[in-house]
């Protein structure tokens, strides 16, 4: 396996060949992949920058399919969808305006045309929050909580959300790309029963030994003053929406066709506890 990253890092595995280069080098990426069975698109450029960052490199990872054959399987999210008024399945419309939510839907159906065309073989994997690296616990809930004080959240505390495990991520991708059936369309990640967050707290002190959580929202009005000055809290304007009404995702069809199932919810907590100590 090649893991592709500006830098080239990333863990150290026997397996794993860690290269730094530049996605969006159509030539270069086609020349490293070009023996790949899969090329998982896997990347996430800085939430203020997707509008700039995405375009060249979607274009580059469109192109280096198209050359070597390799099947496109993108790791995606559910922003496409914009606002809804109930659970999200694969078939609810990807009808977002935010040019920032809109972005990710354009990318999906501008490889869905060229595998459509036959140019390509291409599958999206579609995930909510993510429970460990990179998600709620990583960012302002885990380190509170496992240290008993009080966590603030951007967000309301009773909204059901949907949470989403790496790992479930990475099973799911491995079989888009290996599974025909898979190809030609968009899934959902196999995920656990929503929680609101102040459930998801509770659930994780109970699984790590940690004390009760105290927790807090912080008012909005405050966080829009904090965006003037912070990029990444600015952002979060875009998609308040997904936690001030329920945000459930659907995944019957993944476990359906492919016999997928959740891993259990408290084994990701006991990874994302892992990986918040260390």
């Amino acid at each position: 396996m090649r893991l592709l990253s500006r830098r080239g890092g990333g863990p150290e595995h026997p397996l794993v060949e860690r290269i730094a280069a530049d996605a969006t080098d159509a030539d270069r990426l086609s020349a490293l992949t070009r023996d790949a069975a899969a090329l998982y698109n896997c990347a996430n450029p800085q939430y203020h920058t997707w509008l700039t960052d995405w375009p060249p490199l979607s274009a580059a990872l469109l192109a280096a399919a198209e050359r070597t054959g390799a099947t496109l399987v993108t790791t995606s999210t559910l922003y496409p969808y914009g606002p809804v008024d109930g659970p999200m399945t694969e078939r609810t419309p990807l009808a977002a305006t935010h040019p920032k939510l809109r972005i990710r839907g354009e990318m999906w159906r501008a490889a869905l045309a060229a595998h459509e065309a036959g140019r390509i073989r291409a599958t999206e994997v579609r995930g909510s929050d993510y429970l460990q690296a990179q998600g709620i616990l990583s960012f302002a809930l885990g380190g509170p909580v496992l240290a008993g004080r009080r966590a603030y959240l951007p967000a309301p505390l009773d909204v059901p959300h949907t949470w989403t495990s790496t790992s479930d991520v990475a099973r799911m991708l491995v079989t888009a790309a290996t599974d025909e059936r898979a190809w030609g369309r968009a899934w959902h990640v196999p995920s656990a029963a929503p929680l609101t967050i102040r459930q998801l707290a509770t659930r994780f002190a109970a699984v790590t030994g940690a004390p009760a959580p105290k927790l807090a929202t912080i008012p909005y009005p405050l966080m829009w003053g904090v965006g003037l000055f912070s990029t990444m809290v600015r952002e979060l304007r875009t998609t308040r929406y997904q936690f001030t009404r329920p945000f459930v995702m659907d995944s019957t069809a993944a476990t359906e066709t492919f016999g997928l199932k959740p891993e259990p919810l408290d084994d990701a907590l006991r990874e994302a506890a892992r990986l918040l100590r260390a």
